[in-house]
């Protein structure tokens, strides 16, 4: 993979930080061309080289300017905050043959906050998530071997979401799975400076990312591309290693 690609320019954190001063339709309005020009045309690059690079490691993700890239309207109708536009960029790369937000994906934000490359599974459906687990329970070395690997913990950031106390009704305390059971989210991702992302190392970064957090993605969404086709068992889908590779 590699190790440069594209990256934003200063001018994108700049407009960012002016947007967060200025939430204002119209403000935003006047200076559409500049967002065109200098937020959303850089994260528009990063996918599309993203849909290039996943063939070679995540060639079931789908990365598309259509539909990956985030709007930068908010949706205000069942929030109290009101401030109609969103002050950073955003894009999930979902797995082809389940709906962008239903099932697990990649995810990369930039805000002058700082960089956010993610992924895995966040807000299941309670029929989505008992798959998920059911599926872990019976293939529980296969995921020790994802989520336990030096690599996924080093570059992916290691497991993380919320658990529960105990282990899920339905399943035994004793089940060699217990300790991921309890879990209710399965997540993976890393933070970096703002800077980052005007940086040449950032692409290189993102990618190093992703592909330690794939497999996980993978495993995932296998139970629940099962659900969609009824009387087949989950398969798991050939995937090369991903090579080391070193965090700036």
């Amino acid at each position: 993979m590699p190790a440069r690609g594209p990256h934003f320019p200063p001018a994108t954190l700049t407009f960012l930080r002016a947007l967060a001063r200025h939430n204002d339709r119209d403000w935003f309005r006047e200076r559409r061309e500049r967002f065109e020009a200098d937020v959303k045309g850089p994260m528009v690059d990063v996918i599309e080289a993203l849909d290039r690079d996943f063939r070679a490691f995540a060639p079931e993700l789908d990365a598309s300017p259509v539909r990956s890239l985030y709007r930068i309207y908010r949706d205000t109708r069942f929030t109290e905050d009101k401030t109609p536009l969103k002050t950073h960029i955003a894009a999930v790369f979902p797995v082809k043959g389940l709906g962008k937000n239903q099932g697990p994906g990649l995810y990369l934000e930039v805000s002058p906050r700082g960089v956010l490359v993610a992924g895995g599974l966040y807000a299941p459906q309670s029929a989505d998530l008992l798959a998920v687990r059911q599926h872990l329970a019976m293939n529980h070395n296969r995921f020790r071997s994802i989520v336990e690997a030096p690599g996924f913990k080093r570059y992916a950031g290691g497991l993380q979401g919320d658990r529960l106390t105990r282990v899920p009704r339905g399943f035994d305390a004793g089940d060699p799975a217990a300790d991921y059971l309890r879990y209710r989210q399965f997540l993976v991702w890393r933070e970096f400076p703002a800077a980052l992302a005007t940086r040449p190392a950032f692409y290189g970064t993102v990618v190093g990312v992703f592909e330690h957090a794939a497999p996980l993605v993978r495993f995932l969404a296998e139970p629940l591309l099962a659900r969609h086709r009824p009387g087949q068992p989950p398969r798991p889908v050939a995937h090369r290693r991903p090579a080391p590779r070193p965090t700036p």
